[in-house]
């Protein structure tokens, strides 16, 4: 197995707040405890508000930092991303790092909204999120948003026509990895200037609990297959703790991240039309104003 790299930045982060989706557990969690105990003030959103307050009791245990907390958020769910949006704004005062890291695997199923879970989770309810918190963010620059996304996004394509595709579960899944690369390049062209970056990491196929969603065969066979080609999910959060942090990922505003470094996409993901048209249909989706 390939040896993977480790963020060597010890770059501090007092006085700044993160906010993490799913952070309780996989690499969210990890994210969490790295940049706690950086000192930054930690927030992770999660929809099981007792998952959650469990992971920010661990978190806190690990970091040595008493300064993490969570607060409910369903990104399937676009009313509960604005209710969160708007009680996140009214308590914090300060939003240096979004880290959209919460998503959801290869299933069929469907939002309350009416998307495909993968495309209304990964893509939907993170680009209304960021939306809805980036006057915060544009108030704290220079500020990062680091979005997730996954190696997988080069066997799929978009279909304007067919954006809520839901039929063959892995199709869906590298539907909703690509959509989130455009996002963050057209995050970042929109942002140009402002001291807003934005970053695209595939943090590698790590050994995590996804697998909860499948039969306990379809389990059973995963966990051999993690544990011999899998790496652990603390190895996993390197590069987003190195987009986060990092004044040499700064210089990339916009780029793609693998093992902590700029990687490149292919041709059809570097599409500036292609990503503007999803941003574009993206905030009709979800009714942006």
């Amino acid at each position: 197995m390939k040896k993977r790299r480790y963020c060597t930045d010890l770059k501090r982060l007092d006085g700044k707040t993160v906010l993490i989706t799913g952070g309780n557990s996989g690499i969210g969690k990890e994210t969490a405890v790295a940049l706690a105990m950086r000192g930054a003030r930690v927030i992770i959103a999660c929809r099981d508000v007792d998952k959650a307050g469990k992971a920010v009791r661990e978190i806190k245990f690990k970091s040595h930092s008493l300064n993490v907390h969570h607060m409910e958020l369903d990104l399937a769910n676009l009313r509960s991303v604005r209710e969160f949006c708007k009680s996140f704004l009214q308590r914090e005062k300060r939003l240096d790092i979004l880290i959209n890291n919460a998503g959801m695997p290869s299933v069929l199923d469907w939002t309350d909204d009416g998307f495909s879970m993968c495309f209304g989770v990964n893509h939907l309810g993170h680009f209304l999120l960021t939306n809805l918190l980036l006057p915060r963010l544009k108030e704290c620059a220079p500020s990062r948003v680091v979005t997730l996304t996954c190696s997988n996004y080069k066997y799929q394509k978009l279909d304007f026509q067919d954006l809520n595709y839901n039929l063959l579960p892995f199709f869906t899944y590298c539907r909703s990895k690509l959509a989130n690369i455009y996002f963050s390049q057209e995050l970042a062209r929109i942002t140009e200037g402002k001291e807003v970056t934005s970053y695209a990491v595939h943090p590698g196929f790590v050994q995590s609990g996804w697998t909860c969603h499948y039969s306990i065969l379809f389990r059973m066979l995963m966990q051999v297959i993690m544990w011999m080609f899998f790496v652990p999910c603390e190895t996993g959060a390197q590069t987003v703790i190195y987009c986060a942090v990092s004044d040499e990922a700064a210089k990339h505003s916009g780029g793609y991240f693998v093992d902590c470094r700029p990687s490149t996409l292919r041709p059809f993901a570097r599409d500036t039309g292609v990503a503007k048209k999803l941003w574009e249909a993206s905030e009709r989706l979800v009714k942006l104003a």
